[in-house]
């Protein structure tokens, strides 16, 4: 617990930025002010009792910042340098949840002499995925290879795509467009996103797999020399990665994004009934055998303080919450960038707000 009340901002009062704000309001230990340009948006936080603010321009956005003990940036991922900038200015902590890579790099530069922590892609994939690859990867003597996979998914999968909508669409086409960070024979490279394509079972499920950008945050420099490799992929049903390279590559629509925005948003219908799959697998030498350990999870929604939280609002927001809280507890660093990685995976089960997580994973050892 932490030993005072803390001022904390959420910007963005979406889905995952109503998670947050139910999530921290609930502890009891954090002031929790929610900011959107949006006034009817801030109308479902405001009914849970916290404070709101309207941010139409830049002084308002200010306002929200300063001052303030950290900021929780739930706005889409081309706000996140700028704001990201107003807080290393103000001496507050940050907290964000891109997936896009460019913009923590330059977060990263930015935290260089930075007097508060900037800590980005604190979500499910980059985020709580990282953590577990790393806890992976440090059991073996000599890391050869460790696979990281994870599927937001409707829990009724209806129509050619068997997907729908259940976070930024922005991100989701940034993922499909963007190449993808991994290691490939010991060195860290890029791969084409959409490529790689498998498919498997789990727990009786059909899945299929391919590379997404962004999910594996700084992991690739972390274990830059000691992996042969790494890499991470998002997990649909199958068929859905056909139908993404039609679209993107034969139809053109990667180079017209906000048409492929608009299409997605317009025909492809959202739901809060989704679940989440996380699978990682890493095999390597330990003690001289080869062994492979693994950790799964699936997660649904639940309810939260009379409110009902999917799947993905439960897990990016247990995501994030858990490293303001794991920061406010003096757990982790207290200044400049701070990767996922950095966060012990039996710290961030043992959280409060990681529990979301706790309670629904297996891992297991097998030796070969």
């Amino acid at each position: 617990m932490t030993s005072q009340c803390r001022s904390i901002t959420i910007l963005g009062a979406g889905h995952i930025g109503f998670a947050m704000a139910l999530l921290l309001a609930r502890s009891g230990d954090y002031d929790v002010l929610v900011a959107d340009r949006d006034v009817a948006r801030l109308k479902a936080v405001a009914a849970l009792g916290l404070q709101t603010l309207a941010t139409p321009d830049e002084a308002a956005l200010q306002k929200a910042i300063h001052g303030r003990y950290a900021v929780l940036n739930a706005l889409p991922f081309h706000c996140a340098v700028d704001v990201a900038t107003q807080c290393v200015q103000a001496g507050v902590h940050y907290f964000d949840l891109t997936e896009d890579v460019q913009s923590t790099q330059a977060i990263r530069a930015l935290a260089k002499g930075a007097r508060s922590v900037l800590m980005p892609q604190c979500g499910l994939a980059p985020g709580f995925i990282g953590i577990v690859g790393n806890d992976l990867a440090r059991r073996f003597d000599e890391l050869h290879s460790l696979r990281m996979l994870v599927g937001a998914l409707p829990r009724y999968p209806q129509g050619a795509l068997r997907y729908n909508l259940t976070w930024s669409t922005e991100g989701l086409i940034n993922e499909y467009c963007n190449p993808c960070e991994a290691i490939v024979d010991g060195q860290a490279t890029t791969v084409a996103a959409l490529d790689g394509l498998e498919t498997f079972a789990l727990d009786g499920v059909e899945y299929e797999a391919f590379n997404t950008s962004g999910g594996l945050g700084t992991l690739t420099e972390t274990l830059a020399g000691k992996a042969r490799q790494v890499d991470y992929k998002s997990i649909r049903y199958p068929g859905h990665c056909a139908i993404l390279k039609l679209l993107l590559n034969d139809l053109r629509l990667r180079d017209r994004r906000d048409l492929l925005k608009e299409i997605f948003e317009a025909a492809i219908p959202t739901t809060e009934q989704d679940v989440i799959v996380v699978f990682a697998s890493a095999s390597g030498l330990r003690d001289g055998r080869l062994v492979q350990d693994s950790y799964s999870a699936r997660i649904v929604g639940a309810e939260v303080t009379g409110q009902r939280l999917s799947a993905i609002q439960r897990t990016t927001a247990a995501g994030i919450c858990t490293a303001l809280d794991l920061v406010a507890q003096g757990r982790l660093p207290q200044q400049g960038f701070v990767g996922q990685e950095t966060v012990a995976l039996q710290d961030f089960l043992g959280n409060r707000f990681g529990q979301a997580y706790a309670t629904e994973c297996a891992g297991e050892t097998v030796a070969a």
